[in-house]
Parts: structure tokens; C-alpha cells; sequence
């Protein structure tokens, strides 16, 4: 992971943030000691979540996930470095039974253990929307767009108070979608017909320039 953040830093002159999942590790200290390792690479960003990965306990008990976040925020402070830390409430992705308050209950006290960015993924309804960025005021908040269904444009979202926007795998499945599209057009029916339309090459090369 710390290769891959390194070679992408590596890469750009724009700044990076990285998802940094858990920590890659459970108890803060060693949160902590991989946090200070990112922090190294050039990252402008990274992210801490509160998701343990494990079916038996979704997420890290409440106290836990707040030391996670200090531990963080603690590294970075030591590494004198300008990074901007996320904390995440994955309560909406791991099947909480009320993930909304739980998400605020979690948001507020990330804000006050260091978070500078606070990020709930899955809330798809507006007035919890609003409602999250206006508990956690006037720490900005991040909010995920992956499904053209909430009916949602930038604009809507920063009419509510979003500070920043994440599309997670969206792009990277719009690709694959048209790609099976495609391939399934030529296997089932004989048909190049998903090929219309296509971006011309030398305007795909003038993006890599």
C-alpha cells in the first residue's frame, strides 16, 4: 500500500489523499506508527475508518474508534507535515441498525479527537445529508456520490454544505460497464454497435500529455 501511495505521489503535482482503510492495523498505537509511515510518503491526505473488517463486530466499539482517530491525528501533529485527516463512520456500509445517529454520535467525536474532514459513505437521503454537515459545523464534510439515483448535481450538494465530494469506484465501473457492454454485443449478438461514439485516439493521448 505504502508503494503504491508512494509511486501516485510520485506521479502528480496535484496534491493525494489516501484511503488508508482501517490503518491497516487495530490498536492505535500501531494505527499510529502506519499513519506516520503514509504521512512520509507525500501524501497532502489520508483517511482512518472505523470498520474492522470482521462479520462478528463491524465496527471498532465506540471508544476504541476515537483513540483511533487521536492516534492519528497525533502522528500527523509529530510529523510536522500539513496533512489533512478523514475520519470515516462506515455505520450506512456495515448494516447498522441506525446508522444515521450513529454516524453523527461517531462524526462529532471524531471532529473533537483532531479529524479535520469528517466522511459518513452510503447516507443517501437529503434532510440526513443536511443534517450531518450541520452537526458536525463548521468541520467540513465529504459525502459519496455512486449511483446516479439520489438525483443529486454538485451544485445540489453544495447548497447543503459539502465541502467535498468522493465518487468511490463509480468511474472505474462506468468503464467496465460499457467494456462488458461492448464485449457482450460482439459474443451474443455479432454486433459492433457499442463502439459508436468512441473517444478518437489522439484525443485519449492529449489527456496522458
Amino acid at each position: 500500500m505504502l508503494a503504491h501511495v508512494s509511486a501516485i505521489v510520485a506521479a502528480t503535482d496535484l496534491p493525494v489523499n489516501a484511503d488508508f482503510g482501517n490503518g491497516f492495523a487495530h490498536d492505535p498505537v500501531h494505527v499510529a506508527t502506519n499513519v506516520a509511515a503514509c504521512v512520509a510518503t507525500g501524501v497532502a491526505g489520508l483517511s482512518i475508518e472505523d470498520a474492522t473488517g470482521q462479520a462478528s463486530q463491524p465496527l471498532y466499539e465506540f471508544s476504541v474508534a476515537v483513540e483511533r482517530v487521536k492516534a492519528a491525528r497525533a502522528a500527523i501533529d509529530r510529523s510536522g507535515a500539513p496533512v489533512l485527516l478523514t475520519a470515516r463512520a462506515e455505520c450506512y456500509l456495515t448494516g447498522h441498525p441506525e446508522p444515521f445517529t450513529e454516524s453523527i454520535r461517531r462524526l462529532q467525536a471524531y471532529a473533537q479527537a483532531g479529524a479535520d474532514v469528517l466522511y459518513a459513505p452510503g447516507v443517501s437521503k437529503r434532510e440526513e445529508m443536511r443534517a450531518i454537515v450541520s452537526a458536525v459545523a463548521p468541520r467540513p464534510v465529504n459525502m459519496l456520490v455512486s449511483s446516479a439515483d439520489l438525483g443529486l448535481r454538485v451544485s445540489d450538494l453544495a447548497e447543503m454544505g459539502v465541502r467535498r465530494i468522493s465518487v468511490g469506484s463509480s468511474l472505474a465501473r462506468v468503464a467496465w460497464t460499457a467494456f462488458i457492454h461492448c464485449a457482450r454485443e460482439i459474443a451474443e449478438n455479432g454486433s459492433f454497435g457499442g463502439f459508436s461514439g468512441l473517444m478518437p485516439f489522439h484525443e485519449i493521448n492529449a489527456l496522458f500529455k
